[in-house]
């Protein structure tokens, strides 16, 4: 099974495990988030990262998830991708999160792209058309 780490800034990641248990109507196994805040130095930041890296690891590899690219949590994601191993993606949202978790049996490269693809494809404009009530064409 893949671990999920989750950095982001303040609360966000937490909101997102709950979400994702919510959604999935059941606690969630190997995933962890990290809070960063203004307050908190980037080298200690990076340790806790690893630590709860480790925490979720079990041999299959590691999905980072990081909320705004550029940001402090994603340059945490990215010291921590080891290709193969650990990878980074930013953007994170709910619909990001619950298909890595729907997926998460497959290959880290697979759920890397299933996060991917939910990820964006939970971005809609949404339709008061009732027959189009996405918003997609």
């Amino acid at each position: 099974m893949i671990g999920i780490l989750i950095v982001t800034h303040g609360s966000l990641g937490d909101a997102l495990i709950s979400g994702a248990s919510h959604v999935l109507g059941k606690p969630l196994e190997q995933v962890r988030a990290l809070r960063v805040s203004v307050a908190d130095e980037p080298e200690a930041l990076l340790a806790q990262a690893r630590a709860l890296a480790g925490e979720v690891e079990s041999g299959q590899g590691v999905l980072v998830l990081s909320d705004i690219c550029g940001g402090t949590p994603s340059n945490i994601a990215t010291l921590l991708a080891a290709p193969g191993r650990v990878e980074a993606v930013c953007g994170a949202n709910l619909p990001m999160l619950v298909r890595a978790l729907t997926y998460r049996e497959q290959a880290l490269a697979q759920v890397v792209e299933k996060a991917l693809s939910g990820g964006y494809e939970g971005v809609c404009k949404l339709s008061g058309d009732k027959a189009n009530a996405a918003g997609r064409s």
